[in-house]
């Protein structure tokens, strides 16, 4: 392959969980500019959540997957050139039946979000609107957040298989955090809309992420490969595993396609 399209997912593959993103990704990342391939950030972060990895990578224009692929955007300036929506509360409700004190947040597209009660400190940012469940789900939306302190990652997966979630997709996060978005909503599927307009055939992406939200991108990318923290059913599907978050994984991915060491950034 030759990679034209870089999907980089942010959390845990460009930044920790300080949000502290090294100098060698950031470096790796414009060698792979330089040699001419679009950056497309993969993530699961709201538009307002991304702008400001634009602003430290030093891109200069191109396109973002948000929301899981619910929404994507073009910059400079940030246009939203989709959002796709579903109606939530056959999910919510089917989800809250068996966890009743969960918090509940829906997607404000690039302002915020819309809650049941306040998340802990740091886990959603933006605005916060505290409002009932029934006003929450009475109308169409791009993503809702489903988060309970008091269980575990584990304890949703196992959820998430009994109950079905039918007519959503979901994904579960590093702890009890269910992500809903619309059937069949993906960072795959938004970023192959992406690839098709960019004129870049799937073979020619090369995609790098760690959580089980980026199973579908790592699986459908011409080279998917997972950080070396990753899950084991993320790097299950992956082509390749290269080094954890600490060790720069995503630059030393990176640095095999693209001529990093002559940059000086």
């Amino acid at each position: 392959m030759t990679p034209r399209l870089l999907a980089l997912d942010i959390d845990g593959t460009l930044v920790d969980a300080q949000e502290r993103m090294s100098d060698a990704v950031v470096r790796a990342v414009h060698a792979g500019l330089d040699a001419g391939a679009h950056v497309v950030l993969s993530t699961g972060r709201a538009v307002f959540g991304i702008t400001r990895i634009i602003e430290r990578l030093g891109l200069t224009g191109g396109h973002c997957v948000a929301s899981n692929g619910a929404v994507t955007f073009s910059y400079p300036p940030v246009s939203i050139t989709s959002a796709s929506t579903f109606d939530p509360r056959p999910a919510v409700d089917m989800v809250l039946a068996h966890v009743p004190d969960a918090l509940v947040a829906v997607e404000v597209i690039g302002r915020g979000y819309r809650v049941n009660r306040h998340f802990p400190a740091d886990e959603i940012t933006g605005e916060m609107w505290v409002e009932s469940v029934d006003d929450l789900v009475k109308e169409p939306v791009t993503r809702v957040i489903i988060r309970d302190p008091q269980s575990s990652a584990e304890d949703f997966m196992a959820l998430a298989e009994r109950v079905g979630l039918h007519g959503t997709n979901y994904f579960v996060g590093y702890t009890a955090w269910l992500d809903l978005a619309p059937e069949g909503v993906s960072k795959a599927s938004a970023l192959a809309t992406i690839a098709t307009e960019l004129g870049v055939a799937q073979d020619d992406v090369l995609a790098i992420g760690d959580g089980r939200n980026d199973v579908e991108m790592l699986s459908w990318a011409g080279r998917g490969v997972a950080m070396g923290q990753a899950p084991d059913e993320v790097k299950q599907v992956a082509d390749a595993v290269t080094g954890t978050i600490d060790e720069d994984g995503a630059a030393m991915e990176l640095a095999s396609w693209f001529d990093v060491a002559s940059l000086r950034r």
